[in-house]
């Protein structure tokens, strides 16, 4: 879900500063900070902040919470935000409060919860996610055999990689009517030992092709029942 509007690319002027440096918070940080990205991590845990001090710009034992350590941080100058807080719903809720009130760009929460997350959104957090929920879905999804990748895009879209469904086999995308009938696109075809190409209603489906397709969530989770 998602509440105002946001700048989500980053450039090389960006900053980012990461409040929660717990699974998701420190990979996304490192992650960032790995791409060239000047990350400052936060986090109340002495020994986490020790185990990232090589791995970020910067990193800091403190409270988050706190209006006046943040200030002190020079967080407000940040041109995006994230809170990877997930135990400490207060916390979350606290810091991802500041991050807004300091007319941040760009302001990411991680939630655990729907409730967590409705709050997040109310508080105006542009871009909330629900990184164990999303993770659970798309093992589920690829645990059943039918599909190669699943993927939640967000904004209640998702993105499937499956092989062409034998009913498919020798038609073209044109004539399968994807759009109109489920409301999904196929956005891209590999054919076997080939490389992924752009999907048009020209392109004949064959066995042993896989697809990308693409629409709303509930959509997708349809069709894979189709592949």
């Amino acid at each position: 879900m998602a509440g105002g509007k946001s700048r989500t690319s980053l450039s090389p002027s960006d900053s980012v500063v990461v409040a929660g440096l717990g699974r998701f918070g420190s990979a996304l940080a490192i992650e960032l900070a790995q791409a060239g990205v000047d990350v400052l991590g936060i986090d109340t845990d002495a020994e986490i902040v020790q185990s990232l001090s090589g791995g970020l710009t910067h990193v800091v034992r403190a409270d988050s919470t706190k209006r006046e350590v943040l200030e002190q941080l020079a967080v407000p100058d940040f041109t995006h935000a994230v809170v990877g807080i997930g135990n400490d719903l207060e916390a979350s809720i606290l810091t991802a409060s500041w991050f807004v009130r300091f007319g941040i760009p760009t302001v990411w929460a991680k939630a655990i919860t729907e409730p967590h997350g409705q709050i997040l959104d109310q508080l105006g957090v542009h871009q909330v996610v629900y990184p164990e929920s999303e993770m659970g879905r798309r093992v589920a999804h690829l645990l059943r055999g039918s599909i190669a990748d699943y993927q939640d895009i967000g904004g209640g879209f998702a993105m499937v990689t499956a092989a062409v469904p034998p009913s498919w086999v020798g038609s073209t995308i044109g004539a399968i009517d994807l759009r109109s009938k489920h409301n999904l696109n196929v956005t891209a075809v590999r054919k076997r030992g080939g490389g992924w190409v752009h999907a048009t209603e020209q392109t004949v489906l064959d066995w042993n092709d896989t697809v990308i397709v693409m629409g709303p969530a509930a959509k997708a989770e349809r069709f894979i029942d189709m592949a």
